[in-house]
């Protein structure tokens, strides 16, 4: 039996790729917000202005709203519990990935955030987070401070987010 190679023209599009067909796209030029832009039929359409990277770091969900309140923390572990995830406090002074003990590749410091207590097995309220976390406010006010819920069932984070960052960044 003989095997060889066969090959047929293929014919296609001299582009491939996601391309934008619409000219009146708004310009992104500064942080999250709504722009009015006139177009030429005389019409106003709204277009959602992107983030801007630069000095300008954000985190985990929900990094990108205002701090959130007590009430509004007490709600979203509410959802933990409600889901049968583990809460968990953890805090870091820098609060993102960087390099600075070392320039191999792959190496990066930063990764793993430094765990408040123990995980919260056991815990049936949000109070309890609460006060564990006012805890770590005062023992650490200058350092970036996240909540984590843990599926055990699925041995994975389930969702993360921060509740707080350092004065100096607060606004960013």
């Amino acid at each position: 039996m003989f095997a060889g190679n066969f090959a047929s023209p293929v014919a296609g599009a001299g582009f491939v790729g996601l391309k934008s067909n619409s000219s009146n796209l708004c310009p992104s030029t500064g942080s999250i917000g709504w722009e009015r832009k006139t177009v030429s039929n005389g019409s106003k359409i709204h277009c959602m202005m992107t983030w801007n990277p630069i000095n300008n770091k954000k985190f985990e969900t929900f990094s990108y709203l205002p701090p959130l309140s007590d009430d509004n923390i007490a709600k979203e572990i509410d959802y933990m519990l409600k889901k049968g995830w583990i809460p968990c406090l953890e805090f870091d002074d820098v609060g993102f990935i960087h390099r600075e003990n070392s320039q191999m590749p792959g190496y990066y410091d930063g990764r793993y955030w430094t765990l408040w207590k123990l995980p919260m097995f056991g815990c049936t309220d949000s109070s309890q987070v609460l006060n564990e976390i006012h805890e770590c406010k005062k023992a650490y006010p200058n350092a970036y401070i996240r909540c984590l819920a843990f599926d055990n069932h699925r041995h994975m984070q389930s969702m993360a987010f921060v509740i707080q960052k350092p004065a100096s960044t607060a606004g960013a």
